[in-house]
Formats: structure tokens, sequence, C-alpha cells
């Protein structure tokens, strides 16, 4: 069964082949989606069932573009999964003030000015699934890999997806945020082997999440099997943080 045939999935962040964005979209494709895939680092690509479009999220005009340039290429955009994002371990009293921004410009700002592009068209649908990636660091404070400045900036993240949700629902759109514990992506690059394996002792399931495991999740919150899912905070964490 394919959950997605027929729908047009808008997804950031997947120009890293190891990233969450990466297996959203193979895991998309393989449900039958017609997919927009917007990174600041892609090469853009066009085929039948494909777009690669250059984004960069923190700029609103880039976001208008990606969604008005899938929306002329297939009509229209079903579904966004936004996970670009950046991240940054440092004490809180180390956080410069251009740290602070840059932190907030890319995984807050970016997820609202990829929102406020796309809820007109989802609007004039009448219908609309969007997923933001947050963080379990914005419910815990922080974590192993996340600074203050990165906790703060998804727990606004878990805000704007509740906001959009209680304010466009009635229009047909959905909105829902996912929070990931610690998973094997590049933003773990550089975590010591002895960190990661404590890490993973405490979690009930004893390992790690993977971009697959989140990519399961963000099928679910974009595919018709959560149609009455709307303002949530889904967890992939293994049992981490259970509250």
């Amino acid at each position: 069964m394919k959950l997605l045939e027929g729908k047009v999935c808008l997804i950031t962040g997947t120009a890293a082949h190891h990233s969450i964005g990466a297996a959203t979209a193979r895991l998309f494709a393989a449900h039958g989606a017609q997919l927009v895939l917007a990174d600041i680092s892609a090469a853009p690509e066009a085929r039948s069932d494909l777009l690669t479009l250059a984004c960069d999220v923190t700029r609103p005009e880039d976001c208008s573009a990606a969604v008005a340039t899938g929306v002329e290429t297939f009509g229209r955009i079903d579904a966004v999964v936004h996970c670009a994002g950046i991240v940054e371990a440092s004490g809180l009293l180390d956080i410069g003030a251009d740290d602070f921004d840059r932190m907030v410009a890319v995984n807050l700002k970016g997820s609202f000015n990829l929102c406020q592009a796309v809820l007109p068209q989802m609007v004039k649908q009448g219908s609309g699934a969007i997923a933001l990636l947050a963080s379990l660091a914005a419910q815990r404070g922080g974590g192993l890999v996340g600074g203050a400045h990165y906790a703060a900036a998804k727990g606004g993240v878990l805000s704007l997806a509740r906001t959009i949700a209680r304010e466009f629902g009635p229009n047909g759109v959905r909105a829902n945020a996912i929070c990931p514990g610690m998973t094997r992506t590049g933003m773990i690059d550089g975590v010591a082997d002895e960190d990661i394996n404590r890490i993973a002792a405490e979690i009930p399931l004893r390992r790690l999440g993977t971009p697959e495991d989140v990519a399961g999740a963000c099928l679910f919150l974009a595919s018709d099997l959560s149609a009455f899912v709307n303002g949530v905070t889904l967890d992939v964490n293994g049992g981490f943080h259970i509250h």
C-alpha cells in the first residue's frame, strides 16, 4: 500500500545522505509521493516525480520561491516536512549573540518562513499537513549536542506547530511536531563513542535512533493515517524521555 500516492510533498534538509530529510525523501518516494526537495546546498534537478531546489530557509523569498515552483510544477503542495536545521553544543555563558541569532534564524525563523510561504496554498486547497522537526532538547532543556540556544529555538518550533494547528485547522490544515532523541545523523559527528554508548544504555530500547526511525513518523503525519491528528508533539526517542 502506497500511503502518499498522488500527493505532493515538500521536504527540506535533504542534501546530506545520512540525514533525516534524506531518509524521509527516500521513504516518501517509495510510497508514491511527488517530491519537492529543498536544501541550501542542493543541486537543481527536475523529473516527472522530483524537483530539487536550492533554498536558504532563513530567507523568506527562498521559501516562497520553493513553494511557488513546486506548485507551478506539480499543481499543489499536500504535505511539508521541515527537517533543515543546525546544532551546536555550547554552555549558556559561552553562547555569543551571533551564535544565538544564527541558531534561531535557521531552526525557528526557518520553520516560520517555510510555513508562512506554504500556508496560503494549503488554505486555497482546503487541505494540507505540516510536520516540523523539533528536538528532545526542547523538552528536556538542552542535551549532549544541543546548547541553550538550540533548545530554545526548538522549543519555539513546538509552539509554532501548535499555533498553526489551532489557527489553520478550520481550513483543513494539520500541523504537528516531531521530537527525535539522539539520532545517528551528521549532527552527532564528533561526539565521543563513550558518550554515545552511555546515552544508548539509558534508552529503554538500548540504541540510538536512525534517520529511518524518524522518517517513519514523518510518513505517518504526512499521510491520511493521521487525518485526525493535529497539534501534537510526537516523540521518537526510544523511551528515553517518557512524560
